[in-house]
């Protein structure tokens, strides 16, 4: 990221707004069945909302991301994690787009998540808050779209990794309301191996004795098994070449073996 000082057609100072729905007894039922209430949503637009509300583009972001995907929030200096692709004359051209980046359901960046109040304890959720699936992030997504900006159709669906499987669900799930999909990095379904290793990372983080059953809140976090989940994770994500660069036979940034 670029400071705010060099950054280019940055859309300036931008706010993260929140939307707060499903309060009991009006529950949201999960895919699994279980209910969830009330949920909040935060999110960022950028640019203007024409007058048919024909040019609303969404942009979804990765597991670790947030709402904050383009300009600068009030007292930073470091802007939003896709500031080089959304702004005035970017690839997300704000002049002609309204552009929608919403932290997904169970984010804890500003969205209802693990690290929420659980109303019926007045602690946080932790491990009693619900499995949820990408089904689950679109449907609350919809909700936010249509009932709170009032946009029936949207222009184009944007996302890598993560954000691209939620592209990819919007896209098969409501086809009459996405005008395209663009799906970056990411597939149509998990294969076993890639569960497998998901599993490992799980398995780091858990065995780290500052996972303290999931009730880590307000103490030390599992920061070590986070890192070695996270190192797991970028192996996954690398191609041959880049895989090859870091980790191939020939010596990096050294000249001699060592540890």
């Amino acid at each position: 990221m670029t400071e705010q000082t060099n950054s280019k057609n940055s859309v300036g100072i931008v706010e993260t707004k929140s939307y707060t729905f499903a309060a009991p007894p009006k529950d949201f039922k999960l895919e699994s069945g279980a209910a969830l209430g009330p949920i909040t949503l935060a999110y960022e637009t950028y640019g203007k909302l024409n007058a048919d509300k024909s040019n609303a583009i969404v942009i979804f972001h990765t597991l670790t991301m947030d709402a904050h995907a383009a300009g600068f929030l009030a007292g930073e200096k470091r802007p939003g994690w896709w500031d080089d692709m959304i702004g005035p004359s970017k690839a997300f051209d704000t002049d002609k787009y309204f552009v929608i980046c919403i932290n997904v359901l169970g984010g804890c960046k500003g969205s209802t998540g693990p690290a929420s109040i659980n109303p019926k304890t007045g602690k946080p959720y932790a491990l009693d808050f619900p499995i949820i699936t990408i089904g689950d992030m679109v449907e609350t997504q919809r909700i936010l779209i249509r009932e709170h900006l009032g946009i029936k159709r949207i222009l184009c669906m944007a996302g890598g990794s993560m954000g691209g499987l939620q592209a990819f669900q919007w896209g098969v799930t409501y086809p009459d309301e996405v005008a395209s999909v663009i799906s970056i990095a990411a597939n149509a379904r998990q294969t076993a191996q890639q569960i497998a290793l998901h599993e490992v990372g799980r398995q780091a983080i858990m065995k780290d004795p500052d996972w303290q059953k999931g009730n880590y809140y307000g103490k030390s976090i599992p920061a070590n098994g986070l890192s070695v989940a996270r190192m797991l994770g970028h192996i996954t994500y690398m191609s041959d070449k880049s895989m090859d660069e870091k980790f191939g036979r020939k010596l990096f940034a050294k000249e001699k073996f060592g540890y």
